[in-house]
């Protein structure tokens, strides 16, 4: 008889994993969107459109599907929820216009759904002591986008773009097969324990649901955007092919995934406030000057002649940033979800799913604004502006809510737990 342990380490693995491919597949077309684009003619705000697409489903989908995991358990919802893509991903292949791509987009992106229901259902397997570990190693399988980055590029140049999605439906079906069968159903079978709907939707109403939110938003909807968009800005920006473009874009994608697990270690040592404000403020910081653009000044010398200088960032140190705003945001999206764990432990997964909803919707919105800014502004550095400006305010309502002396119910538990 298999060990309560050795379930437990294995629902782990294999729902970590079932989230790899299906993050993977979420964020395919921050890479195969640039010959799309290219062949179709897209502006700037159709390709963000196109790119965010995926997102918007698998954003809306994460509450209904936080709510299902409930109520019947994550083993069968994780299992037909990846089952529903597989089709929808082979299909892409075939599709020839731009409406058809949306389409099929949004029905690839249920994809995304997977979180709300593997992170409830890795929850329960835990003590609550190490649930924000055991959370964080299953978030780190955000760093599908890195497969993808890795994997998705070559098969482009190789056999072009209609390739990756006959490989990803593959993936995803052997991932189906493999997770039913070295999985177990919850450890919570006692149906007195599970909450009603009039209950699951009554929590929606607690304040600390939407500060939550607006934290993830940020550091999940920032991390997604800024996965697939960053080949495409590194193309523009600075001139490099696809391969290389994704490549250095990994240095973003791949820390931020992977280091969530050690996020979840220290949201359980030192408090989910302690890590989520510090990684705001690494983050602002460094998009501050990541925001600052490409500056050509001319200056008039004494001699009537004119000296110039040109400022702005290399690719190096751009990279560099990227790489501590990747990292800190790691941090932050395992200390969000310690929070809920720590909050609302009889509902994670409807509050897991609204908040991911909120972050979801961030990593939706956050491209298609990327595309309008710079075809309104003809400047891409507004990007960063722009997620400067987000993570800001996240700092000022973590401050007045949980930092501010004398803040009394502003408090809202959370900053004393840290």
């Amino acid at each position: 008889m298999t060990s309560q342990v050795t379930k437990r380490n294995t629902v782990l693995g294999m729902s970590t994993f079932g989230f790899t491919i299906c993050f993977a597949v979420w964020v395919m077309f921050g890479v195969i969107g640039n010959p799309i684009a290219d062949e179709l003619g897209l502006s700037e705000t159709q390709f963000g459109l196109l790119s965010a697409m995926p997102i918007l489903t698998g954003s809306l989908a994460r509450l209904p599907i936080g709510m299902l995991t409930d109520r019947f358990g994550g083993r069968p919802v994780y299992a037909l929820l990846m089952l529903s893509t597989v089709l929808p991903i082979y299909l892409l292949q075939y599709a020839t216009s731009y409406w058809q791509l949306l389409v099929l987009g949004l029905f690839v992106g249920l994809a995304g759904a997977s979180f709300s229901v593997g992170i409830a259902y890795v929850a329960r397997w835990f003590p609550r002591e190490r649930q924000g570990f055991a959370m964080g190693i299953f978030g780190a399988g955000n760093a599908g986008a890195a497969l993808t980055n890795y994997v998705a590029p070559t098969l482009v140049v190789m056999f072009g773009w209609q390739f990756v999605p006959t490989v990803y439906a593959i993936a995803m079906l052997v991932t189906v097969v493999l997770f039913w069968c070295f999985t177990w159903n919850d450890v919570r079978d006692d149906q007195a324990t599970v909450p009603s709907m009039r209950e699951q939707l009554q929590v929606l109403r607690d304040p600390r649901v939407l500060k939550y939110c607006q934290y993830y938003s940020v550091v999940f909807g920032g991390y997604v955007a800024l996965s697939l968009y960053l080949t495409r800005y590194f193309i523009a920006e600075y001139g490099v092919g696809i391969q290389l473009a994704a490549l250095v874009a990994s240095i973003f994608v791949l820390p931020s995934g992977v280091i969530r697990a050690l996020g979840g270690w220290f949201s359980d040592r030192f408090g989910a406030h302690a890590v989520t404000w510090w990684c705001m403020w690494a983050s602002a910081i460094c998009l501050f000057f990541m925001a600052y653009p490409h500056t050509r000044v001319i200056i008039d010398t004494v001699d009537g002649g004119t000296l110039t200088l040109n400022l702005g960032l290399n690719i190096w140190l751009f990279t560099a940033l990227l790489f501590v705003v990747g990292v800190a945001w790691g941090f932050g999206k395992a200390s969000v979800f310690k929070y809920i764990s720590d909050d609302f432990d009889r509902n994670i997964g409807v509050v897991s799913g609204i908040v991911g909803l909120a972050g979801g919707l961030g990593g939706f919105l956050l491209p298609i604004m990327f595309g309008a800014l710079v075809d309104i502004t003809g400047v891409r550095s507004t990007v960063f502006m722009l997620l400067f400006g987000v993570t800001v305010v996240s700092l000022i309502w973590m401050w007045w809510t949980e930092r501010r002396p004398h803040g009394g119910s502003a408090m809202e538990g959370a900053g004393a737990r840290s």
